[in-house]
C-alpha cells in the first residue's frame, strides 16, 4: 500500500479515535494506516497495524519530546499524512512536529479526504459560524476536532515497538503544579444539563447537578464557570475553545448562548434552554425554551421527574 496515514494522540481514547479518522482517509486513497503511541504496548489501540515508540526515558508528558519521536520515526516511514488528535497538548505535538518534518499543518480538520495530492478537509471558523473548506499539499500534518468521528474498539493486534535511543528535551521543567480536574467525558453522554452565568453561586450547581442525576445526564457548563470562576473542572466545559458534545439531549440552564458556546453543542439532537431573558441567544439554538427563573424552574422539574420515578 503506497498511502500511509498515521494516527496519534497521547491517550489511547483519542487515539481510537484519530484511528476512525485515519481508517476512512487511508481506505478511500487506497492505502492502510498505523495507530502510534509513546511507551505502553500498544494494547489499548485499535487498528491491525500498531507502532509504538520508546526511547531512554518516558516520552508521552512532553510534547517536546513526543514531536521529536514522532519526527524521527515518520522520517524513516515517510508517512503521507500524520493524524493527530486536537487536544490542546495534540495541538502543540502537531505543530512541533510540522516544523521539525518541514510539513504544512492545519487544525481541527474533520470530514477528511485525499484528492488531487492534498488532505481535504473541513473546519469550523468564526466560532462555528461558518465551515471551511481546506486542502493541504501532501505529505502533511493535521490535528481531528475531537468528537467528530466514533472511536474504534481496542484490537488483539501486537504493536511493533520501535527503540528511538536518548532522545534530549528541548525545554525544561520549572515547576509542577497539579490541576484540578473532572471524571466526565461529555463527548460520549447521552444527555447533558449544562450551567451558565444564571447560576449565581457555586453552591448552587447542587440544583444542576440533582436534575442531571434524575434524568441520568451528566453536568457541563460554559466557558466562566470553568475558566474565569473555577466553579468547574475545564472538562465540562462546553464549546468552541473546550468539548464539542453530540448528546440526545442538551439542556442549557442560565446560558446566553454565545456562539463560542453554540458551537459545541450544534450536533446535538434536541437543544432545550432555561433563561430569564426571553431574547437570550440560546433560544434561537434551542428545539425547546423556557423563559422563567432557574431557581423557580428547576425544583418543580426536579420534583416532578422524582414523583414519576415512583
Amino acid at each position: 500500500m503506497s498511502f500511509k496515514v498515521w494516527a496519534f494522540s497521547e491517550t489511547p481514547e483519542l487515539a481510537n479515535e484519530v484511528a476512525a479518522a485515519a481508517s476512512g482517509l487511508a481506505s478511500g486513497a487506497g492505502g492502510g494506516y498505523t495507530v502510534v503511541s509513546l511507551d505502553g504496548d500498544g494494547s489499548a489501540l485499535a487498528g491491525d497495524d500498531k507502532l509504538v515508540l520508546k526511547a531512554s526515558a518516558p516520552l508521552a508528558p512532553s510534547p517536546d519530546l513526543a514531536a521529536e519521536a514522532l519526527a524521527r520515526a515518520a522520517r524513516e516511514s515517510n508517512p503521507d499524512v500524520v493524524l493527530i488528535g486536537s487536544s490542546r497538548n495534540g495541538k502543540e505535538i502537531a505543530a512541533r512536529l510540522a516544523v521539525k518534518l518541514g510539513q504544512p499543518c492545519v487544525s481541527d480538520l474533520f470530514g477528511l479526504s485525499v484528492a488531487g495530492g492534498a488532505l481535504r478537509g473541513k473546519r469550523n471558523v468564526f466560532a462555528g459560524k461558518l465551515l471551511a473548506e481546506t486542502a493541504e499539499p501532501l505529505p502533511c500534518v493535521a490535528t481531528v476536532k475531537v468528537g467528530s468521528y466514533p472511536s474504534l474498539p481496542a484490537s488483539s493486534a501486537k504493536a511493533l515497538e520501535k527503540e528511538l535511543g536518548e532522545l534530549k528535551p528541548t525545554t525544561r521543567v520549572i515547576e509542577r503544579r497539579e490541576k484540578k480536574r473532572g471524571t466526565v467525558d461529555l463527548r460520549n453522554a447521552k444527555l447533558i444539563v449544562s450551567a451558565g452565568r444564571g447560576v449565581k453561586k457555586k453552591e448552587d450547581l447542587a440544583l444542576i447537578s440533582d436534575l442531571a442525576d434524575v434524568l441520568g445526564g451528566a453536568v457541563g457548563c460554559s466557558r466562566p464557570l470553568s475558566s474565569d470562576m473555577g466553579w468547574l473542572p475545564e472538562e465540562h466545559h462546553i464549546g468552541l475553545t473546550g468539548v464539542s458534545v453530540h448528546p440526545d439531549l442538551y439542556l442549557a440552564v442560565g446560558i446566553s448562548g454565545q456562539l463560542q458556546h453554540v458551537a459545541g453543542i450544534k450536533d446535538s439532537k434536541v437543544i432545550a434552554a432555561i433563561n430569564s431573558d426571553k431574547s437570550a441567544p440560546i433560544f434561537e439554538a434551542a428545539d425547546y425554551g423556557i423563559v422563567g427563573d432557574l431557581y423557580l424552574v428547576l425544583p418543580a422539574m426536579i420534583k416532578e421527574l422524582r414523583g414519576r420515578r415512583h
